[in-house]
């Protein structure tokens, strides 16, 4: 499992430079120091932890005019990669860029990453000057996709998606879809025409079913993420509604409000998951959701 995160405390800023330091400057012989440029102060920072805090991998991006974002410093560790790191802190960048007004991502790219950029839709432009290191670089460009979400595991997604659609037919009915997944924020939007009541809000029913849908589904995602399976159903829940729904329904599930003992399925047995759906009316809270959910051991229901 890993987090995405922006640096922010002194602590954290000093790891995120040296991180950046030993992966892309220190192999070079560079001094420290060499890491940084004019543009951090007023650039947009992330980096990714894994289960013990660790970095693994990081990445920054500032603006160039008011709708070019420039993607630069991506770094993984040196044992994380082949492992999507670098396509999880590139989606996060872009992302931002995105909601800030970005509609072009450019990166002066190494010869050696001009593959990884290709594989995440940039097209190389022309070539970019030499950087300090007098390596050559080519400058990469890729239109942004104001409809394009984050979507980590993008193949486990829509198997989810299709495993509703095909179970669980009322929720292609109530217009549920998924909406982004990134290891640690599951989001599910639903069809506020397809549930909407004689008040012009939208059914008790549909919030709870959307939210039961979504607690469902990152179980079933970090399953995936432990490489195991098992066959999830509802113990108990309870759910507070607080105002009615009038915009688009969001329900939003995070590791943060997930607990689950991991070895009580490995070891044959039925393992129990709590975790907390909130529901969004746009950007207001206004239900929560508490689920107890049991996921059930393959083998164990095949012997009875």
């Amino acid at each position: 499992m890993y987090k995405i995160i922006t640096p922010k405390t002194e602590e954290q800023l000093q790891q995120y430079y040296n991180f950046r330091w030993q992966i892309l400057r220190e192999p070079f012989n560079y001094p420290k120091g060499s890491e940084k440029d004019e543009y951090e102060n007023v650039a947009e920072h992330r980096m990714v932890l894994n289960n013990n805090n660790e970095i693994i991998a990081i990445g920054r991006c500032h603006f160039n005019t008011a709708e070019e974002v420039q993607i630069r410093h991506i770094a993984v560790s040196f044992t994380a990669q082949g492992k999507g790191m670098g396509r999880v802190i590139l989606s996060a960048l872009e992302n931002f860029a995105i909601e800030n007004g970005a509609i072009r991502a450019v990166t002066n790219s190494l010869e050696s990453s001009e593959h990884f950029f290709k594989s995440c839709g940039y097209e190389v432009a022309d070539e970019a000057a030499q950087d300090l290191m007098r390596l050559k670089r080519l400058q990469m460009v890729k239109k942004l996709d104001a409809n394009r979400h984050v979507l980590v595991h993008p193949e486990w997604c829509q198997t989810l998606q299709e495993t509703w659609q095909t179970t669980i037919p009322i929720s292609d009915q109530m217009g549920i879809k998924i909406y982004q997944y990134s290891g640690d924020t599951f989001e599910v939007r639903a069809s506020l025409n397809k549930n909407i009541n004689l008040h012009g809000t939208m059914f008790a029913g549909s919030i709870f079913s959307l939210a039961t849908l979504t607690g469902w589904g990152m179980i079933y995602l970090q399953l995936r993420e432990q490489g195991l399976t098992g066959d999830i159903v509802l113990g108990d829940s309870n759910i507070h509604y607080h105002k009615p729904i009038t915009a688009q329904p969001r329900a939003i599930a995070e590791l943060k409000h997930y607990t689950a003992q991991y070895k009580t399925l490995n070891s044959g047995e039925k393992m129990q998951v709590k975790l907390i759906v909130k529901i969004m009316d746009g950007t207001q809270a206004v239900a929560e959701f508490t689920g107890v959910y049991w996921v059930l051991n393959p083998k164990h229901t095949e012997s009875t």
